[in-house]
């Protein structure tokens, strides 16, 4: 079970603002680089506020997980409905997902010694996560998005960390402990992934 299941309904209520994008001429693509490079900046600056102390500024943290999901949703509906669709916009899409994830997941790293090891494993493992979900294209499946900590669950999760340090809750003890459940997690994800991809596939790829 992940929240990704609920993309379908989530969609259906941002269609109205896809359509007003799309007559505005705006593309997926200048989305895609758009959401990918304000991830990178709130990383940059939380990563400062980190460093500084002043963690009331994760509260943005929240807001953006929220926006980014809708618009990465956005992006997908103008690529599939507008037909903007694109070998570019694959490599951007999953690409800009991986950069913009490392970005807003980075700072915690510098909340603590023991939160930094959990926070690079949880990167890590994410990012293989990813791998793992792509390859069921090459498997003959398609992506795969199988949980339980998809790209959509880590984001509610970093979201509440964001939450909970921005309302003045310190970041002892219990951040790395949460960090490395996260990481726990993903180890199923990913073994999800390739089963599910290798099954769907039909057990084999040429090599």
């Amino acid at each position: 079970m992940t929240l990704h299941t609920l993309k379908p309904r989530f969609q259906s209520l941002l269609r109205p603002a896809v359509r007003a994008l799309h007559g505005a001429g705006v593309s997926a693509n200048q989305v895609t680089v758009s959401t990918c490079v304000v991830s990178v900046l709130l990383g940059a600056g939380l990563a400062v506020a980190a460093d500084a102390g002043q963690l009331q500024w994760f509260l943005l943290l929240p807001l953006w997980c929220l926006l980014r999901m809708a618009l990465n949703a956005i992006d997908g509906l103008l690529a599939r409905e507008f037909g903007q669709s694109s070998t570019l916009g694959a490599y951007l899409n999953e690409l800009s997902d991986l950069v913009a994830d490392a970005a807003l997941y980075l700072p915690f790293a510098l909340l603590s010694e023991a939160a930094s090891v959990a926070t690079l494993l949880v990167i890590f493992l994410s990012n293989l996560a990813e791998v793992a979900g792509l390859l069921g294209i090459v498997a003959g499946s398609d992506r795969r998005n199988d949980g339980p900590m998809g790209k959509s669950d880590r984001a509610l999760v970093f979201g509440l960390l964001g939450l909970l340090l921005g309302a003045g809750i310190a970041p002892g003890a219990w951040l790395p402990v949460v960090l490395t459940i996260v990481a726990l997690l993903l180890l199923p994800t990913i073994v999800n992934r390739v089963r599910h991809g290798i099954a769907q596939g039909g057990g084999h790829t040429d090599q």
